[in-house]
This record gives structure tokens, sequence and C-alpha cells, in this order.
């Protein structure tokens, strides 16, 4: 699904075959889940392959590393070059790039002692999920921002997003909302989310989420079009049958959602400005991509 036997990754300096490249059994990353990752869109666009917001989410990437005390050398420009020579390499336009920062030996609880970067890609010509998802409010909780470090993007954190998301889809669900400690709203398994009542929307405050780099599009997107857009602590029931609702993520771009906990969003997609969002974002990233 994700490689064959001619694709190519970036590991440990060097560009090698995806089926040669190997990992010590010894490291922290393996043991503890002590990483930290992007996810990454490229798109083939009338100026050829762009890469979508390199700058923000390889920023980004180097923050989470600098927060989680992972030594980590490269510069936003060099991951960047590196990126379009990998999808140069394996012949991907639209495509969906994971940069990876895992640490060497070390079995002791203690910072990351070096790291070696991973660049894997492949194909991906839409989002991973579908419009007019059911999702169903989670038993599990966000990360509690006072034990993890919650704005970095951090591989251990996911375990928390696997149980959300399998929990919603061993119910019949398709996704999860995910609360905080406080019974906010805080986002998806994995994306941002925003619900939308006469014709402005809301999105949780900053706190409990991951700021996500499509959240900030959204709200690129909403000034250019004069919508306005509130972040706001909120609870469920306030967007339960709310007018529209929609996750957004780098994989997901924007997906409208069909309910919370069975009761329907009321206003038919297109007619919403949730619907001119999505319409915006799609021409933003294939056409205009920066």
């Amino acid at each position: 699904m994700y490689y064959n036997d001619e694709t190519q990754v970036y590991f440990n300096g060097r560009f090698v075959k995806a089926k040669d490249a190997n990992t010590d059994l010894y490291g922290q990353s393996l043991h503890y889940g002590y990483s930290v990752f992007e996810g990454i869109k490229s798109y083939r666009t009338e100026k050829g392959t762009k890469i979508f917001k390199a700058q923000e989410h390889y920023d980004r990437l180097r923050r989470s590393a600098e927060l989680m005390y992972i030594p980590f050398s490269y510069t936003t420009q060099e991951l960047t070059d590196l990126t379009y020579e990998l999808l140069e390499r394996n012949n991907l336009s639209d495509a969906y790039i994971r940069p990876l920062v895992i640490c060497s030996p070390n079995m002791s609880l203690s910072k990351g002692l070096e790291s070696s970067l991973v660049l894997l890609a492949w194909e991906w010509s839409n989002g991973y999920l579908a419009n007019k998802m059911r999702i169903m409010t989670s038993s599990f909780q966000r990360p509690n921002p006072q034990a993890f470090l919650v704005e970095a993007k951090v591989g251990g954190h996911y375990v928390n997003s696997i149980l959300a998301c399998q929990e919603a889809k061993d119910k019949g669900y398709d996704e999860a909302l995910v609360l905080d400690a406080n019974g906010n709203v805080a986002e998806s398994s994995g994306a941002n989310v925003f619900y939308e009542k006469d014709g402005t929307l809301f999105t949780p405050k900053k706190g409990s989420i991951l700021p996500g780099i499509t959240r900030q599009t959204v709200f690129e997107i909403c000034s250019e079009l004069s919508i306005p857009v509130k972040e706001t602590f909120f609870k469920p029931e306030e967007m339960r049958g709310a007018d529209a609702a929609f996750f957004c993520g780098t994989a997901a771009e924007i997906v409208a959602l069909d309910s919370l906990d069975d009761v329907p969003f009321t206003k038919a997609w297109e007619e919403t400005v949730s619907g001119k969002v999505q319409q915006a974002y799609s021409k933003l990233v294939r056409v205009l991509s920066l």
C-alpha cells in the first residue's frame, strides 16, 4: 500500500530503498514513542508539483524536536529540498509526506542523545476521510496539557488517537469527537473541528488541541471571504444540531460532517459558509499552492 520494491526513502543521511531501511531495536522511539513527526501534502498544480506550506510544517517539526529535547540540526530549507528530491526520485506529485525524527538506542528515561531523520512519501490523491461523516463523542479525553506538551506533534501522543478512533468505528461511526479534561470539545482523533451557526464558524481555543496548519489556513480563507470565526470553549451539546460542521487537517483537507451522536447537522452543505471554505481550500492547494 505504501511502498514497493523500487520505492526510495531518506534515512539516516542518505536515500535508500524502503525495503532496505531498518532501525535499531533498542531505540527510544520504538520503546517509548519518543519521536516527532509531520504530515504534509504535495499536489500537482499548474506550476508543477508543490508542497503545501512546507515552511510551516518543517518549522513545526523543528519546534517539536526542540520542545521534546531531541537534538535535530536540519534547517527548514534543507528539509524542503530533500523532500522535493524524494518526490522526484519516486515520481510523485499528489502525495502524502511523512517526516519522522527518531532517537538513537537509549533504554533510560532521559532526553535524546542523537536523532535520525526519516522522510517517506506515497501517492495520495484525496483526503483519507469521506464527506458527510457520522461522528460520536468519545469516552477518551485529549491528553492533559499539564502532562504532555500538546503543541508538539509527538509519536506517543497518537496512542490516544488510535483508541478514540477505534472506539468510534467499533460502535458503527466514522470518527470520534474528543473532549478535553473539562468536557469541552477539543478535536477529532487526528484533525481540528469547526461548527457553523448563523453564518459564523466556531472552533476550540488553544489549550488542549494541536493547533493545526490547516486550521490556520481556514482562518486565512475566512478572512479573505469575510466569514466570521470565533475561537471559544464549547460543549458537544452546543455543537449538536448546528447548521454544519467539518473536520480539517492536512490529510483530511476539509471534511463535511453528517451528524454528532446521531443528531444531524441541519443545513444543506452547499448552502453553508463551511462549503465555501471547503471549495476555497481545494482551489488553494491544487491551483494556487504556495
